[in-house]
């Protein structure tokens, strides 16, 4: 059995892994609404059933209500209310629900090809597709009302194509996604340093201008519309405050716990986030952070060859630095990663694998379940939050640097390394 496992995959193999894969996953959707899942749930389908019941009356995004998403995220909200199906909450909640399934399918399929396509054996090829699978199990409920899925497909879909040798494709993709969810974007100097190695600056150049056009073609006719309500939706995605779940807000959670240190908890921005002078000074060092590490895995992954292995498990690893490292860490985002990390192959994508696993179940652990009892405290001075969330965040967080670490450790090692040794040449 061992050794039939082992054996390379064939496109039957993978046809037959992605439908296994899609198959798994409807079951898990199905669990995710009983038992336990479905008693206590923290959802945002309503926000996305009044965007979709505004544009199906004719309403244009941006000019008639404001929108806290980019326009590639419009599609997913405007679908399952056409009709009349937006004053419908139950017909509305079952459309968004078959379009982020088929959304799932999606990324699950391209996961399986783009293992194919990296000359996988049988057993890291089922790896590839079931993985993903059955991960939202382990995430909990909060997979099936965030339209996350809808970006995670997209990646997954440009990711085949680069892996492909697509690499035009590839950024064009890479655009669509990122006027979707923004964070695709780290993966766009993947496919120009591919481009760069293959045929020179020029095909560079050219992915760099498909990325660009995809972009400006969803996005130009909504700054035509209303460059102001354009021009929000951008400062409110870049002038996050220091969201609750955080890294560094973690931190200050655990010192909370531990050191008495004081904490103070404000709505806003569609999330709860921690005010005040330290939380805000933490939140920039950690957004320069993010910047640094997220440059210097740009820089280790594109030197040396950019093989098909190394361009899947870059993009695992930027990904996961956008998610780990950013000032806002909504249990959501999670979704991103689960087509990537299973791809990435050897024992490193296996303990890539099991730590991905570990994050998604210390998530579950406190959200949606004990959410409420850790951030209503917050809100009343004196009151102590939940002290057994106030732990798995930040814990959880740390796993997701190990996440991180273990995916780009090497390319990180290697460019702290170069730049420890670089001296500015004297005049």
């Amino acid at each position: 059995m061992r050794e039939l496992l082992g054996r390379p995959a064939s496109r039957r193999d993978a046809v037959l892994a992605a439908l296994a894969g899609i198959v798994v996953l409807l079951a898990v959707w199905s669990v995710l609404h009983h038992w336990v899942h479905g008693r206590e749930q923290i959802i945002d389908t309503p926000v996305y059933q009044r965007y979709g019941a505004a544009m199906d009356e004719g309403k244009v995004p941006f000019r008639d209500f404001g929108l806290e998403y980019p326009p590639g995220a419009l599609l997913v909200f405007a679908l399952p209310a056409l009709g009349g199906h937006g004053a419908d909450d139950a017909a509305f909640v079952r459309r968004y629900e078959w379009l982020m399934q088929l959304c799932a399918a999606v990324a699950i399929a391209a996961a399986a090809a783009t293992a194919l396509a990296l000359g996988a054996s049988r057993r890291r090829l089922a790896a590839a597709a079931l993985a993903p699978a059955l991960l939202p199990l382990a995430l909990g409920s909060v997979v099936l009302s965030r339209f996350d899925w809808w970006p995670a497909a997209l990646t997954s879909l440009a990711l085949l194509a680069l892996v492909l040798g697509h690499r035009r494709l590839a950024a064009a993709g890479l655009g669509l996604a990122f006027v979707t969810k923004i964070y695709p974007a780290v993966a766009l100097p993947l496919a120009v340093a591919a481009a760069w190695r293959a045929r020179g600056r020029g095909e560079a150049a050219q992915a760099v201008a498909w990325f660009a056009g995809a972009t400006l073609a969803v996005l130009v006719p909504f700054i035509v519309l209303s460059p102001s309500g354009v021009w929000d939706m951008v400062v409110r995605q870049t002038t996050r405050p220091l969201q609750v779940e955080s890294l560094a807000a973690g931190i200050l959670l655990a010192l909370h716990q531990a050191a008495g240190v004081g904490i103070e908890l404000r709505s806003g921005s569609g999330s709860q986030n921690l005010a005040g002078s330290l939380p805000n000074a933490l939140g920039a060092l950690q957004t320069v952070l993010q910047i640094l590490v997220v440059v210097a895995l740009w820089v280790g992954f594109s030197r040396g060859e950019l093989t098909r292995e190394r361009s899947v498990r870059g993009a695992a690893a930027l990904v996961c630095a956008f998610v780990a490292l950013g000032k806002v860490l909504s249990p959501q985002y999670l979704i991103w990663l689960l087509p990537l990390v299973p791809l990435v192959g050897g024992r490193r994508g296996a303990r890539a694998t099991l730590l991905l696993l570990a994050a998604c179940v210390l998530t579950q652990l406190w959200f949606p379940f004990r959410y409420w009892q850790l951030v209503a405290p917050l809100r009343t001075p004196g009151a102590e939050p939940d002290a057994l969330s106030s732990w798995l965040v930040p814990v959880r967080d740390v796993v997701l640097i190990a996440l991180l670490w273990t995916l780009g450790g090497p390319e990180l090692r290697d460019t702290a390394a170069r730049a420890a040794r670089w001296r500015p040449r004297a005049r």
